[in-house]
């Protein structure tokens, strides 16, 4: 259950945009679509896939809006496909790394991340991805030393600030996890995605009217609606989030 936390983080998200001619444009960024429009996105990114499953750029698009849609397998498919055609490409081996993990094939995720870092010109996009694979494998503490790496390269980075809070959210930290995710938030660039994280925590702290407030903002009514219905369902499991709340309690250390 913890786990599914960590599905509205967005993890290891490339802010890089996917700009090949090839790729048809949308009517508006996929992070911001419901689900009808998601449906719709990944059809016309997926027939553009189709006709040239080589190109760079329409893989990489069309294997992000499969895995926002939960078709993790057949996103692992796609990247698998990238990767034979652009095998150096580092920013296709860290959205093969993603795919990996997506699908279940953590060590392998690692191995592939790990063979696309170089010590020499070190990828912030490539430490943050290999942080949360680290989370899903429990290794908190070195996720956690993965993304202050990445922020060292990419300070103040939205994406990064908001994985590193999540991973204080599977530590049972949800403070520390709030003052992380409030800094995600207040950067530019910062996404939906990044408050709907943050409004995830502070509901998990007993703030619902706050953290509906936060759900609700730039999202369209059905969405929001969406969201804050997960925000309540996840609120309902009183046991599992009671543990966590309580571990909170007994901590209070700021950053690992």
């Amino acid at each position: 259950m913890l786990i599914a936390a960590t599905a509205l983080s967005g993890c290891s998200t490339t802010k890089k945009p996917l700009t090949t001619g090839s790729i048809p444009k949308l009517s508006k960024p996929v992070e911001t679509m419901n689900a009808p429009e998601l449906a719709r996105a990944a059809d016309t990114i997926g027939a553009s896939y189709e006709r040239n499953p080589k190109d760079r750029g329409t893989g990489l698009a069309y294997a992000n809006i499969l895995m926002m849609t939960g078709r993790n397998t057949q996103a692992l498919a796609v990247m698998q496909q990238v990767a034979i055609a652009h095998p150096a490409d580092r920013e296709v081996l860290s959205a093969f790394g993603k795919a990996q993990a997506a699908a279940g094939q953590l060590e392998q995720a690692l191995t592939t991340i790990g063979r696309a870092q170089t010590p020499d010109r070190p990828d912030w996009r490539l430490y943050s991805a290999e942080g949360a694979v680290l989370d899903q494998l429990g290794r908190s503490s070195e996720a956690r030393s993965r993304y202050r790496m990445a922020l060292d390269l990419k300070p103040n980075d939205p994406t990064i600030l908001s994985n590193l809070g999540m991973s204080y959210v599977l530590g049972g930290d949800l403070r520390t996890a709030e003052t992380y995710l409030k800094s995600a938030s207040q950067q530019p660039g910062a996404d939906s995605r990044v408050r709907q994280n943050l409004a995830l925590v502070v509901g998990l702290q007993g703030r619902f009217p706050e953290a509906e407030r936060i759900a609700r903002q730039e999202l369209d009514p059905q969405q929001a609606d969406a969201n804050v219905a997960y925000l309540r369902s996840m609120m309902s499991q009183q046991n599992s989030w009671k543990q966590l709340a309580a571990k909170d309690g007994k901590s209070d250390k700021s950053t690992n």
